[in-house]
């Protein structure tokens, strides 16, 4: 099984560090193939980022999809983008982090909490609770202040402050962390020993659901609004 890892932003030291997690959630048979596009959004942080960002998404699975495509596709961004255009792509699922992420958060317990980045990105964070019908579940959503790429730097204080406002989510109410982004992904394990509660990486779960989809022989319906559009735009950057 070949899954590719999507990091919409052109950091390739991000898109190692979440690669590492998903080969650890992938398991045995399943190769990951991390890619990230080379001109775009550094971060994605505004919806004008996240407009360059779907497009990179597009763009880079109509570059897999030329050399033989995948099995599966994970869009390794909280904010999902492009996953409405990607499904119209490809027969074979494409998952979101923030999608998988909210979905076994609510397995996993009757409510939880999102941690992510920027003030400023919780109202799309807001948008995707609403879309996948999380409202109820959903007790919690902080913004930290942290912009992305500063969470590369291990010598920062991001981590403490993530850690602070997790705590801060689960005395609130939060039986289950979703980290809401995708370069939190090395603070899962240790965030979830020091709050007692599960941590939900998106990368982890995404990678999970797209692995389980294809191990079903579910993929993407072509009813109606995913199947193939009429024309084809073009996405290249």
């Amino acid at each position: 099984m070949r899954i590719t890892l999507i990091n919409p932003n052109t950091s390739r030291a991000m898109t190692d560090k979440i690669a590492v997690a998903a080969r650890e959630a992938a398991g045995p048979g399943v190769e990951i193939v991390a890619v990230n596009p080379e001109h775009g959004a550094a971060a994605i942080e505004s919806h004008g980022d996240e407009i360059v960002a779907a497009a990179a998404v597009v763009d880079l699975i109509e570059r897999d999809l030329a050399v033989g495509g995948s099995d599966a596709y994970v869009i390794a961004c909280f904010g999902d983008p492009g996953l409405d255009a990607a499904r119209e792509l490809v027969e074979v699922p494409v998952v979101g982090i923030a999608e998988a992420a909210m979905h076994l958060a609510a397995v996993s317990g009757r409510s939880f909490g999102v941690v992510t980045t920027l003030t400023r990105t919780l109202g799309r964070a807001r948008d995707l609770v609403a879309r996948y019908g999380m409202e109820t579940a959903c007790v919690s959503l902080v913004g930290s202040g942290i912009p992305v790429l500063e969470l590369e730097d291990t010598t920062s204080d991001a981590a403490e402050t993530i850690a602070t406002l997790c705590e801060q989510s689960v005395a609130s109410g939060a039986d289950v962390i979703v980290l809401g982004c995708a370069g939190m992904t090395d603070l899962c394990r240790s965030l979830g020993d020091r709050v007692g509660v599960p941590v939900v990486d998106g990368v982890a779960a995404a990678v999970g659901v797209a692995a389980g989809m294809v191990r079903a022989g579910i993929g993407t319906s072509k009813r109606d609004e995913y199947a193939s559009p009429p024309r084809r735009a073009a996405f290249a950057l």
